[in-house]
């Protein structure tokens, strides 16, 4: 008789096992790859959950979710700036979630969520910056920028990169700040001034500092955090502020509406929410200030409160009708203009 129960225990338990082991998670990662694979290694260590993940710029994401709508194959988006998380959550591409969480998050992170009525969350904020290449500089004689309006001057014809905000959350964050900061109609004429320096727009927001990097351009806008990364690791450049004030994001994390694997995906929307796990974003080099208000914050990275930034609007700079028809706009004015 103990041997039949014990027989029919081990049957029980089998496909249990089977389950969890078959327990999979697609993951759309719109952070940089180290970062990625931090976060993947260790929830599959911890979860057991097995996790296919895709690195894709946050405009590039956001159109792959939009794309995929009626039969997603993410189930959960992770990272990168907020204005085209706002967008999906307004346009009905991420589910609504209230994470137990919440009341552990900074109050950006919460207003956020709020903003979207819970289809996203703020991880971590990153602000917005200029960075430069002080031998290609010294080089060529020319100033290290300290403001936005230096970038339309004609001695740096040829040395600035920016990404494409059609691609890139950096970019789009950028031209949602000059707007906000100049007024559309200013910020459109200084972008095109801008633009008869600017030597390419890449797809990804982390490339023009890379080029920077490797002297390839001597000045680059992007994300402080991203270009702190080059100063690190020992590249000769030099990362501010622009004098006027800048923005910043609101990184975010979203659950797909649809998912396949939903409660994997709010195993790893917890995961992500917590201290230690925001902690570790140091070891990847991800200098941007962690959501939870247990979390290290990385020695690195720059502080909000020492830096005059806007009152970025990201409801309303996070609107799908405010996005389309600023990017509209600047791929047929700026874009179209230079190529």
């Amino acid at each position: 008789m103990k041997m039949r129960n014990v027989a029919i225990a081990i049957s029980l338990a089998l496909p249990m096992t089977a389950m969890a082991a078959d327990e999979r998670l697609s993951v759309l990662c719109s952070a940089d790859m180290e970062w990625c694979q931090l976060m993947k290694n260790r929830f599959e260590a911890e979860s057991k959950i097995k996790v296919s993940m895709i690195r894709k710029s946050a405009g590039e994401a956001y159109a792959k979710i939009r794309a995929e709508a009626s039969n997603p194959k993410s189930d959960i988006w992770w990272g990168g700036t907020g204005d085209p998380h706002l967008q999906a959550a307004a346009e009905g591409y991420t589910e609504e979630y209230k994470s137990p969480t919440l009341p552990k998050l900074q109050p950006w992170a919460l207003k956020q969520a709020e903003t979207a009525k819970y289809r996203t969350v703020g991880i971590y904020i990153g602000i917005l910056g200029l960075a430069y290449n002080e031998n290609v500089l010294k080089k060529k004689n020319l100033p290290p920028p300290q403001c936005w309006k230096d970038l339309v001057k004609p001695a740096y014809k040829g040395e600035i990169e920016m990404a494409n905000p059609n691609s890139s959350g950096a970019a789009y964050n950028a031209l949602a700040t000059v707007v906000q900061l100049f007024g559309e109609e200013e910020a459109f004429d200084f972008l095109a001034k801008m633009g008869q320096n600017v030597s390419k727009y890449p797809n990804a927001g982390v490339a023009p500092g890379e080029d920077v990097g490797r002297g390839e351009a001597g000045v680059a806008i992007g994300f402080m955090h991203d270009l702190m990364k080059l100063t690190v690791a020992g590249f000769p450049v030099k990362v501010l502020p622009p004098c006027e004030g800048t923005g910043y994001e609101i990184g975010s994390m979203s659950i797909v509406k649809g998912a396949k694997n939903m409660e994997q995906a709010k195993k790893f929307y917890e995961f992500a929410l917590r201290p230690d796990v925001q902690s570790e974003a140091v070891k990847a080099l991800a200098f941007q200030i962690p959501s939870n208000v247990a979390a290290t914050i990385p020695a690195a990275s720059p502080r909000l409160e020492n830096i005059k930034t806007i009152n970025y609007d990201f409801a309303k700079y996070g609107a799908s009708d405010t996005r389309k028809r600023l990017l509209q706009r600047w791929t047929t004015q700026i874009y179209s203009a230079g190529n």
